[in-house]
């Protein structure tokens, strides 16, 4: 395991931050953890980060000890946190200089070319780091996170503040590192972790309310079908149908359109339609809204 957590919790005087956390990552994975404000990530991550001990529970990583083995995680993670300390009187090739000795790497010049030409740094390296772009400047975090070749990459919100260009660029380059390196990344912008993650952690009130793969957390979210008729159809009726007995809620739209709820991963547009044929009802259009880690976000951290 690359990330175990078992039973964390932690205390800011008397409120309590985290409630018991536990959860494992596998080396190899990209895994959001997501959470809304206060809900415990930036916690959770300072703990993994050994910036902060927890006051009960124990954890790892890469079999490391967080309290005991502290020095061992730091010198086994890269981190990027949400304000990236960089210096920006330094030009960008110095300031690796600087990290790799620090880091007390051999073979310093390979491994800092290396690194620029692998976060597309290459026409950037020579000038100063006050001088570069919001989206350039991430990269140089990433690249002094990933100068010494760590095992697991955590990333605390990584893409904000990048424009669209910037996003598509540092979101592949994320992508590209999670093939030999395992990611922890904290966002707020679900289409990110659609677009970047595997599996997702949600985190609310300091304790897991999700942790799944995202294929599997989509497949037993809420149901919901889209359908028009042609006439008004009494939301009593709609109820009553013995094949949709799985009906959680019913919305009325816009003239005869209407969104039904079904607590079932089954498809249920045959058994509305069905519906609507035995009670002779035209139907104009049918439709299963797909769900999107947004939507299921809201549904999962409501109070």
């Amino acid at each position: 395991m690359s990330i175990v957590v078992d039973q964390i919790t932690k205390y800011y005087g008397s409120q309590k931050a985290l409630d018991k956390v536990s959860f494992n990552i596998q080396e190899g994975e990209i895994v959001g953890f997501l959470g809304p404000n206060g809900a415990g990530k930036s916690t959770m991550m300072r703990i993994l980060t050994t910036y902060l001990n927890p006051d009960e529970g124990h954890g790892t990583v890469n079999g490391h000890d967080l309290i005991t083995a502290s020095k061992a995680v730091r010198s086994s993670i890269g981190y990027l946190p949400e304000q990236n300390p960089l210096y920006p009187e330094m030009y960008v090739r110095e300031y690796l200089q600087f990290s790799a000795s620090v880091y007390a790497l051999s073979d310093v010049q390979h491994r800092i070319d290396t690194i620029i030409g692998e976060t597309g740094l290459d026409s950037h390296a020579h000038k100063k780091i006050s001088e570069l772009s919001k989206g350039y400047k991430q990269r140089v975090g990433l690249a002094n996170a990933l100068l010494h070749q760590p095992k697991v990459l955590i990333l605390d919100e990584p893409t904000t503040g990048l424009d669209p260009n910037q996003l598509v660029g540092i979101r592949q380059l994320i992508r590209k590192v999670g093939q030999h390196t395992t990611i922890l990344l904290s966002t707020h912008i679900m289409q990110e972790v659609e677009a970047m993650c595997d599996r997702v952690i949600i985190i609310n009130k300091g304790k897991i309310v999700a942790d799944d793969y995202l294929a599997d957390l989509k497949s037993d979210a809420v149901q919901e079908i889209e359908v028009e008729f042609d006439y008004k159809v009494e939301p009593e009726l709609l109820q009553q149908i013995n094949k949709v007995r799985e009906v959680e809620d019913l919305i009325k739209q816009q003239g005869f359109y209407y969104r039904l709820k079904f607590e079932t991963t089954e498809d249920m547009r045959s058994a509305v339609f069905d519906f609507a044929h035995d009670n002779e009802l035209r139907i104009l259009a049918l439709n299963k809204r797909n769900k999107n880690l947004e939507s299921m976000f809201q549904e999962l951290t409501k109070d």
